[in-house]
């Protein structure tokens, strides 16, 4: 079985790129990252840091060891990339970036995938539908994948993604929760090794439909739900109300949080661990993890960008790797 990490440098114009030239400043021989050679040589120019490039002629090709040396797959941009500067022109460059882990994943020559950040915004300018990393994931694997972002202290998953506020309320069914909780719960088990994952589960409304004055959906859909849920052993405490659950008195007990929307959850998570915090992909057959930011093209290129989201996911990855190793 592989052990090695896809890394993918993300949008070339953001700190995707600047991520991977720091990660590579310590041994790292299992990490194969993807991306531009031209782009990553130009970006270490800039940057000043020291690089020693190992091109792949595939995923399999023998990888290099020690400080500065990158092994790297090569993707090369569709056109000249500036540090700051989108271009839709290039991406399609960064999806055959993305393709070509998952692909690498799919194929056993990958067991685990970690993505830089990407621009949603340039590749939908491009004419490219896109929502994002996730709902990708899901096209390319048959998978229903789950975000989940963690951070010391807490883990918060999410019911819906990247939906308008709008439709929020139509999308949160029986149905969705039902798998959503159950694939939480799952890889709780089998990807972080929590032998009986605690999952406190927020509800939809303001102070969670205070009885149905202020909304049914507890009633009708979330409480039938995770009663069900009991009944299959799944522990499954609410629904609460959002602005009480995220106290000490609630997270102190929870092994994970489910918010039923992406604004409801994830301010109160970057909050707490901004810079330490990471992205995982739950509910689907390969192992993703990723930062917990942007591209931050005001930063690329200038030294300024932190690294910590970036180590943290890459050690996140090998921890699933190992855990779900340990389960085979």
């Amino acid at each position: 079985m592989s052990h090695r990490i896809a890394v993918t440098s993300g949008e070339p114009a953001g700190i995707g790129p600047d991520l991977c030239l720091m990660a590579v400043q310590s041994p790292c021989k299992e990490l194969v990252f993807i991306g531009d050679p031209a782009v990553m040589a130009a970006r270490a120019d800039t940057l000043r840091l020291p690089l020693h490039l190992n091109l792949l002629d595939d995923p399999a090709s023998p990888l290099e060891s020690g400080a500065h040396t990158m092994n790297l797959l090569p993707v090369t941009a569709s056109t000249p990339v500036t540090a700051g500067h989108l271009d839709p022109g290039n991406s399609r460059h960064v999806l055959a970036i993305l393709d070509a882990a998952i692909d690498g994943c799919r194929a056993g020559d990958f067991a685990a995938m970690v993505t830089a950040p990407l621009h949603k915004g340039v590749i939908n300018d491009a004419g490219i539908p896109f929502t994002g990393h996730t709902e990708y994931l899901a096209e390319k694997t048959a998978g229903h994948p789950v975000m989940m972002l963690a951070c010391p202290g807490l883990r918060v998953a999410l019911a819906t993604t990247h939906l308008q506020l709008r439709d929020v309320a139509d999308a949160i069914t029986k149905e969705l929760l039902l798998k959503v909780m159950r694939i939480l719960h799952h890889d709780l088990q089998t990807k972080f090794g929590i032998r009986e994952p605690r999952i406190f589960v927020c509800g939809l409304n303001p102070h969670a439909g205070e009885g149905g004055h202020l909304g049914t959906e507890e009633i009708t859909t979330i409480s039938p739900v995770l009663e069900a849920l009991r009944e299959e052993g799944i522990s499954s405490i609410g629904p609460l109300p959002a602005d009480t659950l995220f106290t000490p008195r609630y997270l102190d007990e929870a092994d994970a949080v489910l918010a039923m929307y992406h604004d409801q959850g994830l301010p109160v998570l970057k909050h707490m661990g901004f810079g330490r915090a990471v992205n995982n992909t739950l509910g689907i057959p390969l192992i993703r993890t990723s930062v917990d930011h942007g591209t931050a093209l005001d930063l690329a290129g200038t030294g300024r960008a932190d690294a910590g989201s970036m180590t943290e996911a890459i050690n996140y990855a090998r921890n699933m790797i190992q855990q779900t190793g340990n389960q085979a």
